[in-house]
């Protein structure tokens, strides 16, 4: 695929605008198009949709987003720079494209879905800047109210990152965001990208993860659930009796409200385990 709209190719634009990617935004510019054609049909369905993008940089996925039928694309660009090229595409796609220049970590995001979604469903489509993607990640996934604001998210991320986004129970990469993502959401990694993929290239494979969020996850008070994975995982090599210690209750008796034996490491509870302590901490 050597070109998706009449626009002029996106190393054109770079080299034109010198929008050289920063390492201090995490930037890294997608520039296969047949790989965001790939992501934006991924983030699908498109049509009579507001997908949320966040760091487009130059724009080559919100072009493949707008190509493939998107209803509309509000993008969010930390980067000044990058202003002027998002603005010739919004001139090419007349009324879909909104760009906000903003940090993505501040947005009221439901504020946003009710002021440009006109009813539609919201999904949330993005080549993550790499340095704050897993605190977005958490965000999303501790929105309030729930069922979330957005109906999928198809984010990439370092494989790294994205392994541990869908591990589970007993995965050696199971933490604190397999827990997290496996209670509100269904999640998977639909494909990897190779870093000769990216200008420019970086260290590490990507992927791009897809999450579903659950219509009704299970009861838990979002903090407690974080402060008692977090503790569990700081040490997860030591039993429960021993990494709990410093929530401020007898490990002993938390784990007994719970039902879980105290001699069990983290790695070894599932989600529904850390909502049971987290609920017992939290009566």
């Amino acid at each position: 695929m050597s070109q998706i709209d009449d626009l002029p190719p996106l190393r054109d634009v770079i080299a034109r605008h010198e929008l050289s990617a920063l390492k201090s935004l995490g930037q890294n510019f997608l520039l296969d198009l047949n790989l965001t054609a790939r992501i934006a049909r991924a983030g699908g369905p498109l049509a009579e949709t507001l997908i949320v993008e966040v760091g487009p940089g130059p724009g080559g996925l919100t072009r493949a987003l707008l190509a493939e039928g998107a209803g509309k694309v509000v993008a969010i660009e930390r980067d000044r720079r990058c202003l002027a090229a998002l603005a010739e595409i919004a001139a090419r796609y007349p009324g879909r494209l909104e760009v906000i220049e903003g940090d993505a970590l501040e947005i009221d995001y439901p504020a946003l879905v009710a002021a440009h979604g006109e009813g539609r469903p919201a999904r949330l489509v993005a080549n993550l800047p790499y340095n704050v993607a897993t605190p977005l990640l958490v965000g999303w996934l501790r929105a309030e109210p729930w069922p979330a604001w957005w109906a999928s998210a198809t984010l990439m991320f370092q494989r790294e990152v994205g392994e541990r986004i869908v591990a589970t129970v007993g995965d050696d990469h199971y933490g604190r965001l397999g827990v997290l993502a496996g209670w509100r959401t269904e999640a998977r990694i639909l494909f990897d990208l190779s870093p000769q993929a990216f200008s420019p290239p970086p260290k590490v494979t990507s992927s791009v993860v897809r999450l579903v969020p659950r219509a009704t996850p299970l009861a838990v008070d979002p903090d407690a659930l974080e402060r008692v994975v977090a503790a569990a995982f700081g040490q997860r090599r030591k039993m429960l009796r021993q990494s709990l210690k410093g929530l401020g209750v007898a490990p002993a008796e938390l784990l007994e409200r719970a039902g879980i034996e105290p001699t069990r490491r983290a790695e070894e509870i599932d989600v529904a385990g850390f909502v049971r302590i987290a609920n017992a901490l939290t009566p």
